[in-house]
């Protein structure tokens, strides 16, 4: 795309999630969507610093918005639903100037607004466009069955995200749709998968997300597609807990949808990561592609 659009990739694109971060980047190259890195940025404070102290929470996005004006830009995306939500929640706070002097006051630099923070997914379906997606398309997913899995933050609240509908979102099945797969119905696709109670309370996480796998299964998915690092982690690596909580034996692939758009663009192995899951998804990608020729 002609203009460009400062990328934040969040702590965990550069840790546990590195998959997602690498694939990302590849498929908005692939698709002409110019991301520019957001130089010197830093933790937007994920989920415990509102718990904490708003006014510090919105501080720690509001420098990183500011680095991005610094830049002459005023666009930026980001893969993570968490760091999305406290990215958009900084700039609706700052809106309000009491608020926004007692954030100022802990910046080097103060924070004069105006930066629109989208998901990558939006940009992908706004920016780019299904049309342009498909037309990118070199290798279709014909054959594959996905279930779409957004998480129940990359909507909501939807006066906050002002994208898609917060309780029956398609952006995700479009997009993969687009690339040739069977997208399945699936019914609980903005419902909780435990979120951060993974270490906690791992008897919640066990169900919520035992109760989203049993879903996809009996939806005749092939694989789970995702959008949200937390998500993907309690659903692929801690899907052996869920086994184990609750007899069952699941073994169904949870891939980032950016991983899966990679293969239907022909992005090489190497930056799309497949081997950093837990549930390897390149078996079950072989035999449905291969069954579709």
């Amino acid at each position: 795309m002609s203009e460009a659009i400062a990328y934040y990739p969040g702590c965990s694109g550069l840790g546990t999630s590195r998959e997602y971060d690498a694939s990302t980047r590849a498929v908005c190259a692939a698709v002409g969507l110019s991301l520019v890195d957001i130089p010197d940025w830093s933790c937007c404070g994920s989920s415990p610093a509102h718990t904490k102290d708003h006014v510090l929470s919105a501080a720690l996005s509001a420098r990183n918005l500011q680095l991005v004006a610094d830049m002459g830009l005023r666009s930026a995306i980001t893969p993570c639903p968490s760091c999305l939500t406290n990215l958009r929640t900084a700039n609706h706070r700052m809106e309000t100037p009491a608020t926004a002097e007692k954030v100022n006051k802990l910046l080097d630099v103060p924070y004069g607004g105006q930066v629109n923070t989208q998901s990558v997914l939006q940009a992908l379906v706004e920016t780019v466009g299904l049309d342009a997606l498909k037309a990118a398309v070199r290798t279709p997913l014909k054959g594959l069955k996905v279930a779409c899995y957004y998480g129940c933050i990359m909507n909501r609240p939807p006066e906050l995200m002002a994208f898609d509908d917060c309780e029956n979102p398609m952006a995700m099945d479009n997009i993969l749709s687009a690339m040739g797969a069977e997208v399945v119905p699936f019914p609980l696709k903005v419902e909780c998968c435990g979120a951060s109670y993974g270490i906690p309370r791992p008897d919640v996480v066990a169900t919520l997300s035992g109760k989203l796998l049993e879903t996809a299964k009996l939806a005749g998915a092939d694989m789970i597609a995702v959008a949200c690092p937390l998500c993907q982690m309690n659903l692929d690596l801690r899907q052996g807990q869920v086994n184990r909580a609750q007899g069952t034996s699941y073994k169904i692939p949870v891939p980032y949808f950016t991983q899966l758009m990679g293969v239907a663009l022909n992005v090489s192995d190497e930056e799309l990561g497949f081997g950093q899951l837990c549930v390897d998804p390149r078996p079950v990608l072989s035999k449905a592609l291969a069954g579709a020729d």
